[in-house]
């Protein structure tokens, strides 16, 4: 693996860490979606609480791993500071079926009011952290997620908790180079691998925030990009990654081999992304690529099923 054992797709740290918790860089993103999700379900105003103080506890109804505890502690500071909530399961732990995740109270209108939303937050993240893990278990520290996403840095959050690599957080994060960016280049005559080239040759290191990714379509804009890379900044330090869009396990296997042959395998990383599905998991783990991105761990992922229930 070039340029050490960490991967820089791993920018979860960026988002949230068990030590310090939320980043202020989340923190943010949490205040945009929880203003958006309660005006949504007709909250505009925070609730102090008037009615009788009832208690509540949140229930998981299926096994997985929690997401979204710290989005609700903001919610509830925010816009029901009447409410007092006691987690049993914080982020980024396992709850099994029937185990209490939370216990509530306050206002009684005020919870019935916010329930929904709070459900929603928590089954959706915990979803796509569940999801996640399932993935990483047979490819520890290879999942990535896309910026094909529903609710952006948060589900990136999910992905974190859940073990995967979150990827580039916004387009700005890394310089990632595809299909489009080498049309809008414009250079009539010339061919992608010929593009590819110009751009490396011509790339200022210190413009670049973390890495720099290309995504190339054939084997030879793949060993183009790893050749002239490590002949222009093989000494560098920073890290090329290439992604093999649609190659299949067999044919990385194949792009694999050949940077070996040709010496340029430790010269760069490679990322396979594309009809990437769960169950043929094992012939992407053994084809020799160091991450594995896909959008399946956080799109159209069924949320954690968990229940509301109001007591005394």
């Amino acid at each position: 693996m070039a340029g050490g054992s960490t991967l820089p797709h791993d920018r979860g740290h960026l988002l949230w860490t068990a030590e310090e918790g939320v980043t202020r860089m989340l923190l943010t993103s949490m205040d945009r979606w929880v203003s958006a999700i309660l005006a949504d379900d007709g909250i505009d105003n925070p609730m102090f609480g008037s009615t009788e103080q009832v208690g509540a506890v949140i229930i998981a109804k299926g096994n997985g791993i929690i997401a979204g505890t710290a989005m609700i502690d903001h919610l509830i500071q925010i816009w029901a500071p009447s409410v007092q909530i006691s987690w049993r399961a914080s982020d980024g732990k396992k709850v099994s079926e029937g185990e209490e995740i939370a216990e509530l109270r306050g206002c009684k209108e005020t919870i019935l009011l916010f329930e929904r939303s709070i459900l929603n937050i928590i089954g959706n993240l915990s979803g796509i952290a569940t999801e996640t893990k399932k993935w990483a278990s047979k490819a520890a520290k290879q999942i990535a997620c896309t910026r094909k996403t529903t609710w952006g840095l948060l589900d990136k959050w999910a992905v974190h908790l859940g073990g995967g690599l979150t990827h580039r957080l916004s387009r700005t994060d890394a310089l990632m180079i595809k299909e489009n960016d080498l049309m809008a280049m414009g250079k009539d005559g010339l061919t992608n691998d010929q593009k590819i080239a110009e751009f490396i040759q011509a790339l200022q290191l210190d413009s670049v925030a973390s890495f720099v990714e290309i995504e190339v379509r054939n084997e030879k804009e793949a060993l183009t990009a790893a050749a002239v890379w490590q002949q222009t900044h093989g000494d560098s330090g920073a890290d090329l990654v290439i992604m093999l869009d649609n190659f299949g396990p067999g044919r990385c296997k194949d792009v694999v081999g050949q940077l070996s042959d040709m010496g340029l395998r430790s010269a760069v990383l490679l990322e396979a992304s594309g009809n990437i599905t769960f169950d043929k998991l094992d012939d992407w783990f053994e084809c020799g690529v160091d991450v594995i991105s896909t959008s399946a761990i956080n799109r159209g992922v069924a949320p954690l099923d968990i229940t509301m229930i109001m007591g005394d």
